[in-house]
């Protein structure tokens, strides 16, 4: 039996403005699609010349808040899972709260007074897609609300913890604090690679916790930046996926397990010194609405039946057939 606020997960909630633009505009804002970077100010205004000229989706979005919801929708148990972070006091935190909570998310936002909430743009060509991120509340999220009481009990009663690599560049000590907790008490403890720059501008605060990691996830684009930032002169997924694996751990609970998807291409699993590949499900391309939110999907197919690829890749099978990360009233999965 899932048991209430049995998954915790940790990270920055964004609200997704989601539309499908065209070459000129990814030009202008020099977006490269398949990718996912923090916004520098000449991305600002771009954000409101996509509400005029495009046809936009807002959805409730955020790496790790999506795959939370996913996780909850697969297992349609509500209350079992949880979500820390930090929003704006303002109409769209007050949105993101009443989706999360319609979606049976048990969140506990920091609010922040003095900043907007968050905002990711996800640009859509051709079916693929680019993330740009104004992480503005989200960037505000602070070690002391983790601490409180009723924020920690969450974290004690949790058997099971899921943060987005994003939100190294937001509260590193907030999430050796989870980390921590999860070696000592033998619980298990995932992180996601999220995006080449966190391998690349990140590294010392990744490679602080990855110690604990007893799951990493990522793409093959993630894993082989992570390669070459290590030196490690290969580009072989199924490789660096068994090199990730084998990386020295905190905690001999669990033994690490590398998760890396290759986009229509086979899931590489390395575990204890072996490698599996795992077919996708195979989506003809007529179907496909967009890719954004198919690597937080899979992970919240994953989370939701606790090591399963077969339910990752549903997961994300379903949410490519739709805008951004959302998905129908229950799952058929079985």
């Amino acid at each position: 039996m899932v048991s209430e606020g049995v998954l915790l997960g940790m990270g920055n909630p964004l609200l997704d403005i989601s539309a499908v633009v065209d070459d000129g505009f990814l030009h202008k804002y020099d977006i490269k699609l398949n990718n996912a970077i923090l916004a520098e100010d000449k991305h600002l205004p771009m954000y409101d010349e996509m509400a005029k000229n495009y046809s936009v989706d807002y959805i409730a979005g955020g790496a790790t808040q999506n795959s939370i919801r996913v996780a909850q929708w697969m297992l349609q148990i509500p209350g079992a899972t949880t979500f820390i972070g930090c929003v704006g006091k303002d109409k769209f935190g007050e949105e993101m709260k009443k989706n999360a909570k319609l979606a049976g998310v048990n969140v506990h936002y920091y609010e922040d007074e003095n900043a907007g909430t968050g905002t990711c743009a996800v640009c859509v060509v051709g079916g693929e897609r680019s993330l740009i991120a104004n992480l503005s509340a989200a960037n505000c999220y602070k070690s002391d609300h983790l601490k409180q009481p009723e924020n920690w009990a969450l974290v004690e009663k949790a058997e099971y913890f899921y943060i987005a690599g994003f939100f190294l560049t937001v509260s590193p000590e907030s999430i050796q604090l989870v980390a921590e907790h999860a070696a000592a008490n033998n619980k298990m403890f995932m992180m996601n690679l999220s995006a080449p720059f966190i391998c690349e501008f990140f590294k010392d605060a990744q490679e602080k916790v990855l110690p604990y990691m007893d799951i990493v996830f990522g793409n093959e684009t993630e894993a082989r930046t992570f390669s070459k930032v290590h030196g490690w002169e290969t580009d072989d997924v199924e490789e660096i996926a068994l090199k990730i694996s084998q990386w020295p751990k905190a905690s001999g609970t669990y033994k690490r397990i590398t998760v890396i998807t290759q986009g229509p291409d086979p899931v590489v699993v390395a575990e204890d010194g072996k490698v599996k590949k795992f077919p996708v499900i195979l989506l003809p391309k007529e179907k496909l609405v967009d890719t954004n939110g198919a690597g937080d999907a899979f992970v919240g197919g994953f989370l939701s039946q606790l090591d399963c690829v077969k339910a990752g890749c549903y997961a994300s099978n379903v949410i490519i057939q739709r805008p951004g990360c959302s998905y129908p009233a229950k799952p058929d999965f079985e």
